[in-house]
């Protein structure tokens, strides 16, 4: 049972803790307006301008905290209080994901290695809550076990690639960070608002590796006292 609140319980509530974050963070400095008065579009252009990309498309997309940079298509989606909002959260998420874009140009490797594991991750993500619940279900016969098995390779998996998700996010966070000022979008003083959204962001995908990991020990201990009965 404690280890079961350790695995689960634990990185479930930290998850839950890092979503509240993000959305708080980002709900105060969506309401602060930067001096310049550019909006988040203009800023992730001229990001990528500054470091030669002109042949991404910035497109405006439904939802909230929706951004995310496309490299297969080359576009950089931003919601629209982001692509059209001159706050604070919105200058850095979309310098943000304009960060994903110049790591796409420069061929940052821990994003190329992100790339390569996505669509295994896609499949793992698709098959392993159902095949755990059966394995658990079945953990005393050999097909549970079998399930469990392929269970804690998808989870691995998984696992694998929210550990890559780590770097690839913090680096193109960094390099927000800035650009923002040395283009003069923002002022050194205005960054609090920037450092506050995009850093709650971040715990959003260490949160995500822990509940991964937690769940890939959860499934290993299950599998290793199998063998011990």
């Amino acid at each position: 049972m404690i280890i079961w609140i350790i695995l689960i319980i634990i990185p479930m509530l930290f998850g839950l803790y890092a979503q509240l974050k993000i959305r708080n963070a980002y709900a105060k400095n969506v309401e602060i307006p930067s001096r310049g008065q550019i909006r988040g579009a203009e800023a992730a252009q001229a990001v990528m301008q500054s470091a030669g990309i002109t042949d991404v498309e910035i497109v405006e997309v439904e939802g909230e905290l929706s951004d995310h940079y496309d490299p297969m298509n080359k576009r950089l989606a931003l919601s629209s209080l982001n692509y059209h909002g001159t706050s604070l959260a919105a200058l850095g998420v979309a310098a943000h994901e304009a960060g994903h874009a110049i790591q796409h140009k420069i061929g940052y490797a821990m994003m190329t290695v992100r790339q390569t594991l996505a669509p295994a991750t896609q499949i793992a993500s698709g098959v392993a809550n159902l095949v755990l619940i059966i394995g658990i279900v079945l953990i005393s016969s050999s097909f549970g076990g079998t399930l469990l098995t392929l269970g804690a390779v998808a989870l691995g998996i998984i696992c694998l690639f929210q550990f890559v998700t780590l770097p690839v996010e913090f680096d193109a966070s960094r390099r927000a960070k800035i650009q923002l000022v040395k283009l003069g979008i923002l002022g050194e003083d205005e960054m609090k608002g920037v450092n506050e959204t995009l850093d709650a962001a971040a715990l959003t995908y260490v949160a995500a590796f822990v509940a991964a990991l937690g769940s890939l020990l959860h499934i290993l201990l299950l599998l290793s006292g199998r063998r011990d009965d």
